[in-house]
């Protein structure tokens, strides 16, 4: 089934069901958009967990104020 051939079925559902597939269109759309922010936030645990963080002076000193 081609994505034209979806869209025209989509169409002919009530109002109800159309907003339940925008809703769920929604989801996944920004699953997708924080996707690399999710990644991000995991390496970042991970360097937590293996104790390669830097302490507050290192940040000062790396912004060179």
């Amino acid at each position: 089934m081609s994505v034209a051939d979806e869209l025209m079925i989509i169409k002919k559902l009530d109002d109800l069901d159309q907003k339940k597939i925008r809703y769920f269109l929604k989801l996944l759309i920004n699953q997708r958009k924080y996707e690399k922010l999710r990644q991000e936030i995991a390496e970042r645990r991970q360097e937590i967990v293996k104790g390669n963080t830097a302490t507050h002076g290192e940040i000062w000193q790396q912004i060179d104020v």
